[in-house]
């Protein structure tokens, strides 16, 4: 089972006045990369909430967001106005400084710095309150897994669609394999009978037609392929969290494939391996955002 990278959860909790607000997105990267943007309130818990996402995300780029509001729709922690000015100014000169474009997004970027919201008076939170905040949590990375599972099963969807493609272009090889080396014999015959005043060592032409031809057969790469493309599918039902796994097989099965090019010596064949090395490339763009 193929789990995809990117995903999307959201969930919403009440606690007395108060509307929480949880939002997890997802993205593919090597690691895992947890960036947060949190209600002032509730950043002595930051820790706490990495650790919940850290339990269920194993991998990817993580930006979660836990805000609040008041039942009438007001923000419970509106901004602070000279922080938003302060950080602006601060922006501007250090960008003229260092020649550095300014953000296209201003929001996007003050949103995360510290204390452009003011903190109410009142920031203490007790238990209850907190235990509201990682109960969104947890529903918003149940609706995370969901959507990555449901893109997974897309995902692999694909792959399958793929690999079939591969093996049966595979398949189609065989009859240009077999019919070449006759061709190839009767062309260097050819071309040695136009040989004025040469005498031809039969049994030496046999030894280096037969090295010639040997040099030039595919079985092996066609059998090791084979035997990647069955490994991609056996891993694809597998366990989740294979996608790195996909990827290696990706590379090994990209070698068979560059090897049978260059062994291709007529143009039948060699448009065979290029509508491979198509298929191969979508897959090596899609295990990407396998888990």
């Amino acid at each position: 089972m193929i789990l995809s990278m990117t995903g999307f959860g959201k969930a919403d909790a009440t606690y007395g006045e108060k509307r929480i607000h949880v939002v997890v997105k997802t993205l593919n990267s090597k690691t895992l990369d947890i960036n947060s943007r949190i209600a002032p309130q509730y950043r002595d818990g930051e820790l706490e909430l990495r650790n919940m996402i850290s339990a269920r995300v194993t991998r990817g780029k993580v930006d979660f967001a836990v805000t609040t509001e008041n039942a009438s729709g007001t923000a419970s922690a509106p901004i602070n106005p000279d922080a938003v000015k302060a950080y602006v100014s601060q922006i501007k000169e250090v960008s003229a400084a260092n020649n550095i474009p300014l953000p296209s997004d201003w929001w996007s970027v003050l949103s995360r710095l510290y204390d452009t919201t003011s903190i109410p008076e009142s920031s203490e939170i007790d238990s209850e309150e907190w235990d509201a905040v990682k109960g969104a949590m947890s529903k918003a990375l149940d609706a995370l897994v969901q959507f990555r599972t449901q893109e997974g099963a897309a995902l692999q969807k694909k792959f399958e669609e793929k690999i079939d493609n591969i093996s049966a272009l595979l398949l189609s090889i065989e009859p240009y394999e077999k019919s070449r080396v006759p061709k190839i014999r009767e062309r260097i015959e050819t071309e040695l009978s136009q040989l004025k005043d040469v005498d031809i060592d039969r049994g030496r032409l046999e030894q280096e037609m037969i090295y010639y031809i040997e040099k030039l057969d595919v079985s092996e790469e066609k059998q090791r392929l084979t035997n990647h493309l069955k490994y991609f599918r056996e891993t694809l039902d597998g366990p989740a969290g294979q996608g790195k796994k996909l990827g290696f097989i990706a590379q090994e099965m990209g070698r068979e494939i560059n090897t049978l090019g260059s062994k291709s010596n007529i143009a039948e064949m060699q448009n065979i391996v290029v509508k491979m090395k198509d298929e191969l490339e979508q897959i090596k763009e899609q295990v990407l955002n396998a888990l």
